[in-house]
């Protein structure tokens, strides 16, 4: 895609570049100022994220026309604070990349909207970004780590294994065909009355439960292919919280156990798949073969450790963000905004924001992929 007519071109390789991402997908509001130095290596300047748990808490989720609102509310004042911390001006900046799809529409067209209007004001160049290909791209950011890799993304919306080639260039292997794991954790965290957001209130039950205690399903583990499901193990821990209530503190604590355990053990078999796919597909780069994983669920440190075993024995890299650059961010933002720059990439000012935006449009829909994974 060509920059708008008037726009100043963007640099290219060999210098410096400076980019404000903006983040509204979701319910994070988020600005960071990001460079991309010479030799490709970034930099966080600012990344300012607010949070609109306490909006959505009685909602038990998100509810999209309060995620717009307070976007609109508070995102001016949040690039300010973000630029004032990076201390840069208008005219230190390359560009503007703003999160376009996939996501909460209403959210997006804010961000994208206000990108577009610092672009007209300021004569810089737009870059409307996929979520997913920050998620996925944020390594490049934090270790210094290009393509190719596995990915595994896991989010509230999102639970995909994708072969990243390279920048630009994915190819979907699994996907969910129904609940994405993060929604599961939300779902059972709502089950076991212990608030929102989910991942979090779930991995602070079970640090005080017996995962052995119930035995749960590992939904498609030993299947060919590898995608996901986490519907039946959702409604496997409704049945047995159904049998013995009412539930003591202690009930609560082993089923978050249980579940937890459940389903970092249903994504280790899936993982398996994807790498042994990965592996029969291409020599082994000279760094080796790497495990990348990134999306809020990558936060949750049991699922980290099943992660760091698997790789361990099969001889892989595991690279994991810092769990601050795990959930929604605008760094990520930034980043692949900067990556997209230096290959000479920007988006026309009539770039519309996208509430579905697979990454690797040739992928085949999953069938059943319920009402976030078809957004996956």
């Amino acid at each position: 895609m060509q920059p708008p007519a008037d726009t100043a071109p963007p640099r290219g390789p060999g210098r410096t570049l400076t980019v404000l991402g903006i983040e509204t997908s979701c319910d994070e509001t988020a600005a960071a100022v990001v460079t991309r130095d010479h030799d490709g290596r970034g930099q966080i300047r600012s990344n300012v994220v607010r949070s609109q748990w306490d909006a959505h808490e009685a909602f038990g989720g998100v509810v999209p026309e309060i995620a717009a609102r307070a976007h609109v509310a508070c995102l001016d004042e949040i690039i300010r604070t973000a630029m004032r911390d990076a201390g840069v001006t208008w005219g230190d900046l390359d560009g503007i990349a703003a999160t376009a799809g996939p996501g909460l529409v209403g959210g997006l067209i804010v961000g994208l909207t206000t990108a577009k209007a610092i672009c007209l004001a300021r004569n810089l160049p737009l870059v409307a970004i996929n979520h997913l290909e920050a998620h996925a791209l944020t390594v490049g950011l934090t270790d210094g780590l290009q393509p190719p890799y596995l990915l595994l993304l896991v989010s509230g919306g999102h639970t995909q294994l994708i072969d990243v080639r390279n920048v630009g260039h994915y190819v979907r292997l699994g996907t969910t065909i129904d609940d994405a794991l993060g929604e599961a954790f939300d779902k059972t965290a709502k089950l076991l009355d212990l608030g929102f957001p989910g991942g979090p209130a779930v991995e602070a039950a079970a640090i005080d439960g017996d995962p052995r205690r119930f035995t749960l399903p590992r939904p498609m583990a030993g299947r060919a292919e590898p995608n996901f499901s986490f519907a039946g193990l959702k409604t496997a821990v409704r049945t047995a919280a159904t049998e013995i209530v009412p539930l003591s503190q202690k009930d609560v604590a082993d089923l978050a156990a249980a579940f937890q355990e459940a389903a970092a053990a249903a994504v280790i078999d899936r993982v398996q798949k994807a790498m042994a796919i990965v592996a029969g597909e291409r020599a082994a780069p000279d760094r080796g073969h790497c495990l990348v994983v990134a999306g809020g669920v990558a936060a949750n440190r049991h699922l980290r450790g099943a992660l760091e075993g698997l790789t361990g024995r099969r001889g892989w890299r595991l690279a994991l963000p810092p769990i601050a650059l795990c959930t929604d961010n605008a760094a990520m933002v930034a980043w692949t905004g900067a990556e997209k720059l230096v290959r000479g990439e920007t988006s026309p000012l009539t770039f519309a924001a996208r509430a579905r935006w697979p990454l690797d449009a040739t992928a085949a829909p999953a069938l059943g992929a319920g009402r976030l994974g078809a957004k996956a």
